[in-house]
């Protein structure tokens, strides 16, 4: 019953949201440059991103990280809001005609489909043209931002989706669990996925790769490590990693060990830059858990 009551606790104002607010929770997701894929009824809801169609085809909504449910993992600790996440996906898509769409590599090494989703027919709390199964978690604060090189299709409107919902603490975001790491406290979360944000203290160019360090010794400090290939990505886009130095920048990625704590960038969005930074300073979520497991 405590179970129930805290995932009505997180659920109940989502669908409320959507009722009065229509098409603002529904038909929100840019198709243009998309791939349409052959939709599919959701006949299962493993987790809050992940769906069992009833073809049989399993779907990863691409682009987002939920709470995290052991299911059937040894050892793994179910992440708070799991249940929470899950339950507003099962009141989202459980049983709801879902039109798929493709914008990167389309299946993952576990034969998963790698889609966004939207469900085709109007909800029973909600008018429109169906809701955008990513947006609507990330509204929420029901999930955060999880991209790949191959997979970036629409990862500025998720981030813009995602830092309302930080700014507004919901969800994920009003607890310490989650919260958005310092240079200084990523150090105990090697192994695991984080955002960090920080002032770049030094920016170097050796050997074609670019160093974001972000303390006065590298060899302990936390660091940002761009390749060469990633590095040229940025220059593409005129952005000149090496005058980010004295700047606040907010990393996303897995934290490895490497002269201290280090996240290495494969893509571009990982990296939001000073403009993209949340405006003000929020306040800290309560305390809680700082390890998060890896999906």
């Amino acid at each position: 019953m405590a179970q129930r009551k805290t995932q009505l606790h997180w659920l109940v104002p989502v669908l409320l949201i959507c009722f009065f607010t229509g098409p603002a929770c529904a038909g929100d997701l840019p198709t243009d440059g998309l791939k349409a894929l052959p939709s599919g009824t959701v006949a299962e809801v493993t987790d809050g991103d992940t769906l069992v169609l009833a073809d049989g085809r399993v779907v990863r909504l691409v682009g987002i990280q939920t709470p995290k449910l052991p299911l059937g993992r040894k050892g793994f600790r179910k992440w708070p809001l799991a249940d929470a996440a899950r339950a507003m996906m099962v009141s989202l898509a459980d049983g709801q005609d879902v039109a798929l769409y493709v914008g990167g590599r389309q299946m993952d090494r576990w034969d998963r489909v790698l889609a966004h989703g939207r469900t085709k027919a109007s909800l029973k709390v909600s008018a429109g043209d169906g809701v955008w199964l990513q947006g609507a978690m990330l509204r929420a604060g029901m999930g955060r931002v999880y991209s790949f090189a191959d997979n970036t299709a629409l990862v500025d409107d998720m981030l813009a989706l995602e830092r309302d919902a930080r700014a507004q603490n919901k969800g994920i975001w009003g607890l310490r669990y989650y919260a958005i790491r310092t240079p200084e406290s990523v150090t105990g979360d090697v192994g695991s996925f984080q955002l960090v944000r920080g002032v770049v203290t030094d920016a170097a160019l050796v050997r074609g790769r670019v160093y974001l360090n972000f303390g006065a010794d590298y060899r302990t400090d936390f660091t940002i490590l761009v390749p060469p290939k990633v590095r040229r990505a940025f220059e593409r886009q005129g952005v000149d990693l090496l005058a980010l130095e004295g700047q606040a920048v907010q990393v996303r990625g897995w934290v490895k060990s490497f002269n201290g704590p280090m996240i290495e960038l494969t893509h571009v969005e990982q990296l939001e830059l000073p403009a993209a930074l949340d405006a003000g300073t929020k306040k800290d979520p309560p305390e809680g858990g700082s390890d998060v497991s890896g999906e």
